[in-house]
C-alpha cells in the first residue's frame, strides 16, 4: 500500500470515530430526556388527588417500563421507549377510568338519596322539591352517561395499546434480524475491500 493510500484510510477511520463520538452523547441525552418526560407524567398522576390511589398495578408496570428504558442498551432503546410510552398511557387511562367510575357511583348514590329525601316531605313541598330534584337528577344522569361513554372510549384505547404492545416483540425480532443481515453485509464488504487493498499492494510491489 502506498503512503498516500495509508493516509487516506487513516483519515477515513478518524472521521468515522469522530462521528460516532459526536452522535452517541446526543442519542443518550435524547433517551434520558424521554425517560424523564415519561417519569414526570407518572409523578403528575401520583400527585393528582383524584387518581393518586387508582390503577396501582398499571402504574407499577409503567414505572418498571420507564426504568427499563433508562437502563436499556442502545440497540434496545427504540423498543424500550415504545413499551414505556404505552405503559404510561395505559396507566393514565386506567386511573382516569377508575376515577370516572367512582364519580358515576357517587352521582347514583346522591340521586337515590335525593329521591328518598323528597319522599319524606309534605306533599305540596315535595312536589316543588321533586321537580327541582328531577331536573338535578337529569343533569346528573346526563353527566353519568357522558362519563360512561368516556370510560368505554378509554377502555377501547387501552385495548388498542395492549394489541400494539403484543406486536413489539415481533417488531424487535425483525429489527434484530435486519441488524444481523446488515452486519453480515458489512463484513462481506470489508472482506472485499481488504482483498482490493491487498491486490493494490501487490500491484505496487
Amino acid at each position: 500500500m502506498t503512503p498516500y493510500s495509508t493516509a487516506r484510510v487513516a483519515m477515513l477511520a478518524a472521521a468515522i470515530a469522530v462521528a460516532l463520538l459526536t452522535a452517541a452523547p446526543a442519542r443518550a441525552q435524547q433517551d434520558e430526556s424521554a425517560a424523564a418526560r415519561l417519569s414526570q407524567q407518572l409523578v403528575a398522576l401520583d400527585a393528582d388527588s383524584q387518581t393518586a390511589s387508582l390503577a396501582a398495578y398499571e402504574r407499577l408496570q409503567a414505572r418498571q417500563a420507564v426504568e427499563a428504558l433508562a437502563n436499556a442498551r442502545s440497540r434496545d432503546r427504540d423498543a424500550a421507549y415504545y413499551v414505556a410510552e404505552r405503559r404510561v398511557r395505559i396507566a393514565e387511562i386506567a386511573a382516569r377510568t377508575e376515577a370516572m367510575q367512582r364519580r358515576i357511583d357517587q352521582l347514583e348514590r346522591e340521586r337515590s338519596e335525593l329521591i328518598v329525601e323528597a319522599s319524606r316531605r309534605d306533599a305540596a313541598q315535595a312536589r316543588a322539591e321533586a321537580e327541582r330534584l328531577r331536573i338535578q337528577a337529569r343533569i346528573q344522569a346526563e353527566e353519568a352517561a357522558r362519563l360512561r361513554q368516556q370510560t368505554v372510549t378509554d377502555a377501547e384505547a387501552m385495548q388498542d395499546i395492549e394489541a400494539a404492545l403484543q406486536n413489539v416483540a415481533g417488531a424487535q425480532a425483525a429489527k434484530l434480524k435486519a441488524a444481523r443481515e446488515r452486519e453480515a453485509e458489512l463484513a462481506r464488504q470489508e472482506a472485499e475491500l481488504l482483498k482490493q487493498v491487498e491486490a493494490a499492494s501487490d500491484d505496487d510491489q
